[in-house]
């Protein structure tokens, strides 16, 4: 048995496959659906930044980048409430990210849910959660098994 807590993505990839392929069909699924894939990464950057994943951070970071999110939105995203940087529909992705990641035992207030149906349409609201849930399950995996950044360690 091995007793490194660390793994890698690679060990995940080749040690469990059918995890590995059912959280990919979610990627695939909602990159399928229409939604903007600036929006998306935006999305799971936030969540990923929340959850303190550093490994999905740079990979997210990686991915907003090649799909053209300008930069100021990156470097803004931890207080995008405060910036001018972000659309309407930016703002109720981001508020509804925060929401579903941070979902409290209490009920639910209307704000989050009011602002996204004024921007999204039904669907795209499903595809948006299907994406927030998707990146919790990343970072709950990536996290906990301490999977390393491409980032080589400060000397």
């Amino acid at each position: 048995m091995k007793t490194d807590r660390n793994m890698t993505y690679s060990d995940f990839e080749r040690d469990h496959p059918a995890a590995l392929a059912a959280l990919l069909a979610m990627s695939k699924a909602v990159d399928a659906s229409g939604l903007e894939k600036a929006l998306t990464e935006l999305v799971k950057l936030r969540v990923s930044q929340i959850n303190a994943c550093a490994f999905c951070i740079e990979l997210h970071l990686s991915v907003a980048r090649r799909a053209g999110v300008d930069e100021a939105k990156l470097d803004l995203l931890p207080a995008w409430r405060d910036s001018a940087a972000y659309s309407a529909r930016d703002r109720a992705a981001l508020a509804w990210a925060e929401h579903v990641t941070l979902t409290p035992t209490a009920a639910l207030p209307a704000e989050p849910r009011t602002a996204l149906d004024t921007v999204f349409d039904a669907s795209e609201q499903v595809n948006l959660t299907v994406a927030i849930a998707n990146i919790n399950a990343w970072n709950r995996i990536a996290g906990a098994l301490h999977f390393p950044t491409r980032t080589p360690a400060a000397a």
